[in-house]
């Protein structure tokens, strides 16, 4: 079993309780950590940290300003603690995921799903970032969509990218 030490920041008041928040990171990262492990990811002996900020879309989207230069909300930003491609070992802090409470709301209504399960495929998504994953090229997109949902049918969810 792969051992994480979530750290996770409620900065809004509209996302569920922070003990809520905190089991379901606890069950989502975990599972995502021990699948791609399962499928070669190596990790350090030790625990290591990822934080989960739980905000707002007017937080966010100032972040997104700052550090992307798109002045505009979005789902989720991923900010890895040290640059690393999919099969390096991350170091002691794997980094931060940051998810904006209202864009995730629009996007279960608009998607036809729970606000839960969005939110389960956003931290799976934004973890997978940390690991160095992304979706800009097409053949990266495919990889990373494709161990997006397995690890989400491992939890029980339906593939987000089904059409």
């Amino acid at each position: 079993m792969q051992k994480l030490d979530i750290q996770i920041a409620v900065e809004d008041d509209g996302w569920p309780s922070e003990e809520k928040l905190e089991a379901m990171s606890a069950r989502v990262l975990t599972s995502a950590a021990e699948f791609v492990a399962a499928e070669g990811q190596p990790f350090p002996p030790m625990p290591t940290e990822v934080s989960l900020v739980f905000t707002s879309d007017a937080e966010i989207r100032t972040i997104n300003a700052e550090w992307r230069k798109q002045d505009k909300p979005t789902n989720v930003l991923s900010f890895p603690a040290y640059p690393i491609e999919p099969g390096d070992k991350p170091g002691p802090m794997l980094g931060d995921i940051i998810i904006a409470r209202e864009t995730v709301e629009r996007e279960a209504v608009d998607l036809g799903k729970s606000f839960d399960d969005h939110l389960t495929h956003l931290m799976v998504h934004g973890f997978l970032h940390l690991f160095g994953y992304d979706h800009i090229e097409d053949d990266e997109a495919e990889e990373m969509e494709g161990l997006e949902t397995r690890i989400l049918a491992g939890l029980g969810l339906s593939d987000p990218y089904a059409v």
